[in-house]
């Protein structure tokens, strides 16, 4: 007799963790589906802990462009923490990391139904966070970091807040600039190439280079754009 064993079957029904109202009355939903983790809104995936590698990128090549490992380093929006996990890497002991993030309970979630996926990320004594929009962070920093790093809505065509807008427009950019210490470098991360938007940067004063990499690990097509923009 031949005896069989059956693959354990994988339980793929999605679950509603929580939800989060956004300011302007838009609510986010934390999702999850067996191992995966989604926090989406209007039926869009913002993020998830599975497809990460760009948001890594962000940290980790600007880490390379910046070539000093005591930054003082803002991030914009918390998400699931795969960016600041990669400043974490990329960045030495005496650096000063600092996550703003808008949504309270995007912090509750990484402390409760995320906290194996942030593994203790938002613990680093480098790390503190700032419960506020970063586009307040930036204008109260003036020359206060050597680099920013954005990964709030989905990049300069946003659909999330409105108010996102002004980060991306030229007053928050020259913010943004203004933020930056000689040398400093304001990195964006989009889920779109956009021409208009890397000539308003240019505009503002940057030097600006465009990056694409891979959306999710293997993609071979799919890619997210970057873009490193030094002050001078």
């Amino acid at each position: 007799m031949v005896q069989t064993t059956l693959a354990p079957v994988r339980d793929e029904t999605i679950r509603l963790i929580d939800k989060a109202r956004l300011p302007d009355g838009g609510e986010l939903l934390l999702l999850q589906s067996g191992d995966s983790f989604s926090i989406e809104l209007d039926d869009e995936e913002l993020m998830g802990n599975t497809d990460h590698v760009s948001e890594e990128a962000l940290a980790l090549m600007t880490a390379q462009r910046l070539g000093r490992h005591d930054a003082a380093v803002l991030i914009g929006g918390l998400g699931m923490g795969f960016t600041l996990g990669a400043a974490l890497d990329a960045w030495g002991p005496k650096a000063r990391i600092q996550v703003a993030e808008l949504v309270p309970e995007i912090l509750t979630w990484a402390r409760g139904p995320l906290a194996h996926v942030m593994a203790g990320k938002l613990d680093d004594p480098r790390v503190s966070v700032t419960l506020g929009d970063v586009h307040d962070v930036i204008a109260q920093g003036r020359g206060a970091y050597d680099a920013i790093l954005l990964d709030v809505d989905n990049g300069p065509d946003g659909f999330v807040q409105k108010q996102n807008d002004r980060l991306y427009a030229a007053p928050g950019l020259t913010a943004a600039y203004a933020a930056l210490r000689p040398g400093g470098i304001l990195a964006i991360w989009s889920a779109d190439p956009d021409g208009q938007f890397t000539r308003v940067l240019c505009d503002t004063g940057f030097d600006v280079e465009v990056e694409f990499v891979p959306a999710y690990e293997g993609a071979k097509e799919d890619e997210h754009c970057l873009w490193f923009c030094r002050r001078d």
